[in-house]
């Protein structure tokens, strides 16, 4: 199992440091070169550039009242979330269907069973297994 993860590509993992304008602001966003490619991905879909996404992400966050005090850890999750979403075949990685024009109900109800239903199986499977985590 571990080589599939310590024999990947380790530019990766590697973090770099991008300037943007976020509100308005100069800021400073250091990610690792796999959530910035997925930014890349998923601000291509919505036909926005990076800083843009970044900055709608910013303010719809704060419009929903999110405590964003971590942000890249916000940015880290989005993406994590946008390909689980895919695995979950709750959203087409290859389709150019901009996501500012899906309806998120749905995708987020399912998006909650199939978290539910994850964790049961785990858990499930453990105390089976009799270990605690």
């Amino acid at each position: 199992m571990c080589g599939l993860f310590i024999e990947a590509d380790d530019s990766l993992w590697k973090s770099s440091t991008r300037s943007m304008r976020v509100d308005g602001v100069v800021t400073s966003i250091r990610l690792e070169k796999f959530f910035w490619l997925l930014l890349e991905e998923i601000s291509f879909r919505d036909n926005l550039s990076v800083a843009q996404l970044t900055t709608k992400l910013y303010l719809e966050a704060i419009d929903a009242e999110h405590d964003i005090a971590n942000f890249t850890s916000f940015l880290r999750v989005c993406c994590s979330r946008y390909l689980s979403l895919i695995a979950d075949k709750q959203l087409e990685r290859d389709e150019l269907t901009p996501l500012a024009e899906m309806q998120p109900t749905s995708i987020l109800e399912a998006e909650a069973k199939n978290l539910t239903k994850r964790q049961q199986a785990i858990s499930l499977q453990r105390t089976h297994n009799g270990t605690l985590n």
